[in-house]
């Protein structure tokens, strides 16, 4: 039996704690598939094939992980790439309430587990639209972002 796992997000940008998680979950799984999604409704500041392009980068020194991107919903694309499994990355009550709602819809509707994956501490204030925000009005995101 296969063990994939899909980490889906907007990735806008893929930041460290991103990074981090997948760093961590790359180990529990077969395989790995990190899965820009395409909203067309959200602006973005870094298309799709740049993001792309970006993430496969970071992720190069893990064998066991690809990216792609996709369209729809997020259990459809588990099921083309064959994974049981959602990753998410947690970093707040807040978000652990959202993903929570979200695992037991996606078991519902498409027999999908979810894992989370609590972010480090040092990365748990650090947010893809608080990097974008730091980044319009010229603050230095390097230190945000993997080399």
């Amino acid at each position: 039996m296969s063990e994939i796992a899909l980490f889906p997000g907007s990735f806008n940008p893929f930041t460290v704690g991103h990074l981090s998680v997948v760093e961590r979950a790359a180990p529990l799984f077969e395989k790995l598939i990190i899965a820009i999604g395409i909203n067309n409704k959200k602006v973005s500041s870094v298309d799709v094939e740049g993001r792309l392009a970006a993430i496969k980068m970071a992720v190069s020194h893990l064998p066991n992980v690809s990216v792609i991107f996709y369209s729809g919903l997020t259990v459809d694309a588990c099921r083309e790439y064959g994974a049981k499994f959602m990753l998410r990355g947690v970093r707040s009550v807040t978000d652990f309430e959202y993903e929570r709602n979200l695992a037991d819809i996606n078991r519902k509707i498409a027999g999908i587990e979810t894992i989370l994956l609590y972010t480090l501490p040092e990365h748990a204030s650090i947010s893809s639209s608080v990097v974008r925000e730091l980044d319009s009005y010229g603050y230095d995101i390097s230190s945000f972002l993997p080399e």
